[in-house]
């Protein structure tokens, strides 16, 4: 029999120091260990990072190699993680909310859905949706 302990996703991004900026920065997720810093034509950033806040753990990687990276993001490829959602579950969704509109991101107010769970709908540069939410 499996014994599972933890979940722990892999998202590709296509600007990592983007991408950093939007889970650190605004979100406040801590960076717990990265692959070492490359010097590249995009410049200074490290492929591989993991993240953590509170008891989430999540992780982000490069979708391309130093130097290989198109100079604007393919859209048919990166409007696919339309379709990725990551459930986070968070003690106070109106306290969230609040939070992250006061960091300038633009967010609908947190609504119940169907199954009674509040929910927060964010949505990071790469197109993944984010959802924080708390039983009703």
């Amino acid at each position: 029999m499996l014994k599972l302990t933890v979940l722990i996703p892999l998202i590709q991004v296509y600007d990592m120091p983007e991408a950093i900026r939007f889970y650190r920065d605004l979100l406040g997720f801590e960076v717990i260990n990265s692959s070492p810093e490359i010097e590249a034509p995009e410049g200074s950033y490290f492929h591989w990072a993991l993240l953590r806040l509170g008891e989430v753990e999540f992780m982000l990687n490069t979708a391309y190699d130093a130097g290989k990276r198109p100079e604007a993001r393919d859209e048919p490829r990166w409007r696919g993680h339309g379709d990725t959602c990551l459930y986070i579950g968070c003690s106070n969704v109106d306290e969230a909310y609040q939070y992250l509109t006061a960091k300038g991101l633009e967010l609908s107010a947190p609504s119940v859905s169907q199954y009674g769970m509040k929910q927060l709908h964010v949505r990071d540069p790469d197109g993944y949706q984010l959802c924080l939410q708390a039983p009703v």
